[in-house]
Formats: structure tokens, C-alpha cells, sequence
């Protein structure tokens, strides 16, 4: 059997002391694939075990179907497509990517090059007289939300408004009842409810209008599978919204963490602006923004390494562990941009892999690229930088730096 009762390694990851550096927590994670908790719940680790559950069709994604929900889903408005199964989850996710991408819109992302490369030129250009940069507040954090705003049809003066509601929201993904306020579950709810009326005010506006953005397209567009709800629409645009830009946040101030840390990959990138498209790869691998998901739940008995998960039972995924498994990487705690077959889980896999993939390293291509090309010799003012509060959703809060 490869299940035993790990109760404190755990807790210890999910601890704010361990936000800069969980990687060696998760190798002791990785003795015990698959890891009992006091509370019932199973915490998976290691890569194959990872990937082959992701392909279960016995892992649901649906609240409903743990046999001990998850504290205040009763008050939670309509899912989106990732907390939903088959076959709904299949007709919502085709709806969303026809305005979004292949076969119907195939050059939406390749065709934004441009105007992503003009967004960091600019940002980049106020850093002019600067003597400190925060990469987070000046840079991160604006450029995706400024593209996810455009997208979606969002306007961008909003942003202060929403903002609020997000980080109230991200802080509920990992709550604990044992030890967190019940006033971080209530903020949390209420700022969701905040949210959707919100994006439920703005398509309200664009029902019959013609528009190119995603909200006025999932408004008025048909295909073979109908048209969404508008419950279904708010819903998609919620996840759209807060995904599109909170996960390339970190993922962007994550890379320029590491290449800061590695300063011959980041002069090697300056000689070879080609590097750029393995290296994002290699750092999804290696500081990958989403480090867990927080829950799954079994539609019936699953069998993971020689451990019977019961039906009904939560199950921890800990994606950013199964991407340092020394069994399937090669030296796993270096980061080498040269790296072959490098066949992370830094957005995830099977029916629920990362919908907004291929924006977010396009974003995270330019913005590297852009910076170690323009930034004049970059050095961190704090390494470890401060965390955000999130064990799922990791990265620097605040990255500080100089240049000459």
C-alpha cells in the first residue's frame, strides 16, 4: 500500500511560512503518493499518479458530488465549465471557444501579437526615471488586465472595482474552516455575488448589439450547440476574468524572478530572443503559477497506486509537486530552458487543461522578452520577495527591483 496518514507535511505547505519555497515539502509529499488526511481527504503528488487521474473519467469536478461539501458551495452562484462534468462541461467549454479560438476564430491569439508587444512598450517606457520598479504593480499586474478587459469587453477603468472582489475570491479557493475566520468565507461569497451582478449589468448591454468582444459575441452568437444561458455567460465571464489575468500575474513575476536568480539564462535570452518559447515552457515546469487544485471529488471506488480512493471522497491535486518528480524530470530542481520533453502539468491536463493556455504564454513571451531586451542590468532589492497569501495561486506579491 502506498497510502499512509501525513497529517503535518500538509498543513506545513498550505502555511504562509512556506510560500517562498514549498518545492522541499512537496519531495517529502512525494514518498507517499497518495496521502491520507485526518480529515478524510486524499492529497496526490507524484507525476504519474497526477496525470493518470486527470484522465479519469471517475474524477469529477462538481461540488455535488463530495460527500462532504466544501464550506459555503451551497451559497455559490452557477459553476463555470472547470467545476462541471461531462457532458455539460464539454457543450459550455465548445460554446466559449468559438469566439475565443481554433477552428472558429483560429488567429485571435497570434493575431494580438502587436498590440501585447505596444502594451509592454508602454508600460515599460513609464519605468523612465524610476529608480525602483515593483515587476507586480508596474508591470504584471496591468499588462494582463488590460488584455483580459479588451478581450472580454470589460472596461478597463473598472478595474479598481473588480480587483477588490478577486483577491476576496482567491482567498476562499484554499479556506480552511479549522483555521481561518468565517468572515474570509463571507467576504468571499459576497464579493462572487459582487462580481457577476456586475458582469451581469454589462451584458445586459449587449444583447443585439453588434461587437466584437467575447461578451457580446457569447450574447449573440449561435452554433450547433445553441446559444448560453445568460447565467451560463456571467458565469464564463467570471472565470475568464479573474483566470485571464491572476494566473499570467504570476506567471510573468515568476520568470523574471527566476531569470534574476539565474542571471546567465537571462543574458543568454538577451543574445537569443528564441530561448523565449522553451524557457516559458521550462518555467510553467518550474515556478508554474498554479500550484494545486484544491479539490476533486470521486464519482466512485478509484484506485490510485494500489490505494482505494473511496467514492465521494476530496481529492488534493498537487500540480506543482508532479512537475519536480524526479522519476519523470531529470534533475528536476534546476531550471534549464534546454529541457526536452518537457511535458509539465503547469496548466494542468486532460478535459480541464488551461482554456487561456495559449494567451498566457504568448503575454509571458513578450513581457520576458521585452524586459531582459530593455531592462539595463536588473537587480533584486529582496530575494525571497513577499508572497501573496495563496498556496494555490503562488507568486510574488510585491517584486522590487533596480537597474542602473
Amino acid at each position: 500500500m502506498t497510502t499512509t496518514k501525513t497529517p503535518d507535511i500538509l498543513p506545513r505547505i498550505l502555511d504562509y511560512s512556506s510560500r517562498a519555497d514549498p518545492y522541499p515539502l512537496y519531495a517529502e509529499l512525494r514518498k507517499t503518493p497518495v496521502a491520507l488526511q485526518e480529515d478524510g481527504s486524499y492529497v496526490i503528488s507524484t507525476y504519474r499518479e497526477l496525470t493518470g487521474i486527470l484522465h479519469n473519467p471517475h474524477l469529477s469536478s462538481d461540488v455535488r458530488n463530495l460527500s462532504r461539501p466544501i464550506p459555503g458551495a451551497e451559497e455559490r452562484a452557477t459553476p463555470s465549465f472547470i467545476n462541471i462534468d461531462p457532458p455539460e462541461h464539454d457543450r459550455l467549454r465548445r460554446l466559449a471557444m468559438r469566439p475565443f479560438g481554433p477552428p472558429h476564430t483560429p488567429g485571435l491569439v497570434t493575431g494580438m501579437e502587436p498590440d501585447l508587444t505596444a502594451i509592454v512598450s508602454g508600460l515599460i517606457d513609464d519605468f523612465a526615471g524610476k529608480e525602483r520598479i515593483d515587476i507586480v504593480d508596474d508591470f504584471a499586474y496591468p499588462f494582463p488586465v488590460t488584455v483580459i478587459c479588451h478581450l472580454l469587453g470589460v472596461p478597463r477603468e473598472d478595474e479598481p472595482r473588480f480587483h477588490v472582489w478577486v483577491n476576496a475570491i482567491i482567498d476562499l479557493i484554499a479556506y480552511d474552516p479549522k483555521t481561518d475566520p468565517k468572515e474570509k468565507l463571507d467576504n468571499g461569497i459576497q464579493a462572487s455575488k459582487d462580481l457577476r451582478q456586475y458582469l451581469g449589468g454589462l451584458l445586459e448591454q449587449r444583447h443585439g448589439r453588434p461587437g466584437d468582444d467575447l461578451l457580446t459575441r457569447l450574447a449573440n452568437d449561435d452554433g450547433p450547440d445553441g446559444r448560453m444561458t445568460d447565467e451560463e455567460i456571467v458565469s464564463t465571464a467570471n472565470l475568464l476574468l479573474i483566470a485571464g489575468h491572476e494566473t499570467t500575474v504570476n506567471l510573468i513575476t515568476n520568470g523574471m524572478l527566476t531569470l534574476l536568480r539565474h542571471p546567465q539564462v537571462l543574458q543568454r535570452l538577451r543574445n537569443e530572443p528564441d530561448l523565449i518559447v522553451p524557457l516559458v515552457e521550462e518555467l510553467l515546469r518550474y515556478e508554474p503559477p498554479v500550484h494545486m487544485i484544491p479539490w476533486r471529488a470521486a464519482y466512485s471506488d478509484i484506485t490510485v497506486a494500489d490505494t482505494v480512493i473511496p467514492k465521494g471522497s476530496q481529492i488534493m491535486l498537487m500540480l506543482a509537486s508532479g512537475s519536480r518528480d524526479p522519476d519523470r524530470f531529470h534533475d528536476p530542481d534546476r531550471f534549464d530552458p534546454d529541457r526536452q520533453d518537457n511535458q509539465h502539468l503547469g496548466f494542468g491536463s486532460g478535459i480541464h487543461l488551461c482554456f487561456g493556455g495559449p494567451l498566457a504564454r504568448l503575454e509571458t513571451q513578450i513581457a520576458l522578452n521585452e524586459l531582459v531586451r530593455r531592462l539595463d542590468r536588473p537587480r533584486l532589492v529582496t530575494d525571497p520577495p513577499p508572497y501573496r497569501p495563496s498556496p494555490v495561486l503562488r507568486g510574488p506579491i510585491h517584486l522590487h527591483i533596480e537597474q542602473s
